[in-house]
């Protein structure tokens, strides 16, 4: 595919996008099902694919899947995935590339996640700081993906409009937030879900995609 237009800044989802953790964390969701005596199969977890913690540890209470209250469900899938990444994550294919095309164009770069910070700082660590000027985590907007505030958040604190980005997502509940901010989207699908669309490029890797030296 041809380069991408040259954006005012880049603003990157994390798990499933630029470190192969999406899939660590539908993992732990399914772990966390069996051990409830609830089902495990691809149905039940669909919905949990890019959702922050709170947002989940809420679902599955209120879907009956676990007699355990919010807060003790939160735990206990916060604990087993924090370890799962502390125990190492790979980068996707393409991803620091990506990165460092960014970088060296000078288009600012943002980290947007639903993960907690305590997880995000473990994984930019992993990606290297010195490839983002900013970052936003779950919990640090007033509402969380799919609603727009952490793209908004995360142009504001880049000073830039939120339809001059170009956000970077791979499930449908990261993609309703980009879109909803008014970003223009490059989608690596993790899940199935995401259509193609006026602001939506599709790819199967980010190693196909690249951003054009001239401003877009």
């Amino acid at each position: 595919m041809p380069p991408l237009p040259r954006p005012a800044a880049l603003l990157c989802d994390m798990d499933g996008t630029l470190v192969d953790t999406e899939h660590a964390w539908l993992d732990t969701v399914a772990g966390f099902l069996r051990t409830q005596g609830s089902p495990a199969g691809a149905t039940t977890l669909a919905p949990f694919a890019g959702a922050a913690l709170a947002d989940a540890a809420d679902r599955l209470v209120r879907d009956g899947l676990t007699a355990l209250s919010p807060e003790e469900t939160l735990a206990r899938l916060d604990q087993e995935f924090t370890a799962r990444v502390a125990a190492g994550v790979a980068v996707q294919p393409g991803a620091l590339r990506l990165l460092d095309r960014a970088r060296a164009l000078g288009v600012p770069t943002a980290l947007v996640t639903a993960s907690e910070r305590h997880v995000a700082d473990l994984v930019l660590d992993t990606l290297g700081r010195h490839r983002f000027d900013t970052s936003v985590a779950s919990g640090e907007t007033t509402r969380g993906k799919p609603h727009p505030d952490p793209y908004l958040a995360a142009a504001a604190a880049l000073g830039v409009a939120p339809q001059d980005c170009l956000a970077v997502e791979d499930t449908p509940t990261g993609a309703s937030a980009a879109l909803a901010a008014g970003c223009r989207l490059l989608a690596v699908p993790s899940v199935p879900g995401i259509e193609p669309g006026p602001r939506t490029v599709l790819v199967a890797s980010l190693t196909e995609a690249d951003l054009a030296d001239a401003v877009g």
